[in-house]
């Protein structure tokens, strides 16, 4: 069962670009996370990464069903609140928990001045 018949050139078009793009922005972010260095760096590449790209990546799955069924389907933006709401609060819980264990261990090895150099 293939509605690819169905989909305008337009729409199909604007669909495969938004999810390239989101696939682009979300494919950066994980090599985000496997190139920098400390656990702060890291955290945020992904975070960054996989909120714009499932946002480019919802943006086309509603323009592809709300051509399809003509309707607007707004199914995506609640996935798209409680990601855009989660991710963040997840992030800052995961640095905080890293603070407080280094503040605990004393452990200054990846804090990182500006200049590079370690605390």
């Amino acid at each position: 069962m293939s509605h690819a018949a169905d989909i305008p050139a337009l729409s199909a078009l604007v669909t495969a670009l938004l999810v390239l793009a989101g696939a682009a922005l979300a494919l950066i972010g994980s090599i985000g996370l496997l190139r920098l260095k400390t656990f702060y760096e890291r955290v945020h590449a992904p975070t960054m990464g996989t909120t714009l790209g499932m946002g480019l990546v919802l943006i086309a799955s509603t323009v592809l069903f709300s051509v399809l069924e003509s309707r607007p389907v707004l199914h995506e933006m609640l996935i798209a609140a409680f990601m855009t709401l989660t991710t963040p609060v997840t992030f800052l819980l995961l640095v905080r928990a890293a603070r407080r264990r280094q503040q605990t261990v004393g452990d200054t090895s990846s804090v990182r001045h500006s200049s590079g150099e370690p605390r």
